[in-house]
């Protein structure tokens, strides 16, 4: 099944795309009294238990960072363009964010979820995660695993047909989301902006 078919089974996914649209759009930073807004994906049902393999080998669960902000983004180190691409900026517009607040950006957690176990082995996802943000863990997992978080994350993935030469692609979304100590969704950063929009978003919901 492809991602466009998985997408028809994931109501969500229709209201998300809008207010990930909205969230990208330019705006100006809104005044001090109005920093109590509520994020765009307040209530949104995002997220919630996994269990996946870390880099290093190690067993890791969704509650493991509790008390954390987290960045999640699932992709795979083996692709071509856009996954490479949407780290770098997420991870840059976190570095940018922790010169002007260190304390704030040291609550966060980011992770990446590869959703090529057959890859994406550790140490590939080690070299991948360490070219851009030393606090950036990979993840990955087995198939049946891989699915089940990907599912609770509103990210459906797929594998494309084997290409000449034997590679493949992986059909998948990029939403890079934040969300809350708590474990709650609270935004999708707009890495499709850059770095600084990555960063100025940060400041709007970590606190």
């Amino acid at each position: 099944m492809n991602v466009l078919a998985m997408l028809n089974r994931i109501p969500l996914l229709a209201a998300l795309s809008a207010l990930c649209l909205a969230s990208c759009t330019p705006t100006a930073q809104p005044p001090a009294q109005e920093q109590a807004e509520e994020p765009p994906l307040q209530g949104a049902t995002i997220g919630g238990p996994f269990v996946l393999i870390a880099e290093d080998g190690s067993t890791v669960r969704w509650d493991d960072f509790a008390g954390q902000y987290r960045i999640i983004y699932f992709g795979y180190a083996y692709c071509p363009d856009i996954c490479p691409t949407d780290v770098q900026r997420a991870m840059t517009g976190l570095k940018q964010f922790a010169k002007d607040y260190p304390q704030r950006a040291a609550m966060i957690q980011p992770l990446f979820v590869s959703i090529d176990p057959e890859r994406d082995t550790p140490a590939v996802l080690t070299e991948f995660t360490d070219n851009f943000h030393p606090d950036l863990i990979g993840l990955t997992g087995t198939p049946e695993q891989l699915e089940a978080a990907a599912k609770a994350f509103a990210s459906p993935f797929s594998r494309g047909e084997d290409q000449p030469g034997g590679g493949y692609l992986m059909e998948h979304l990029s939403y890079t989301y934040l969300f809350s100590p708590e474990g709650e969704p609270l935004a999708t950063l707009p890495t499709d902006e850059g770095p600084e929009a990555v960063a100025a978003e940060l400041a709007r919901w970590v606190r």
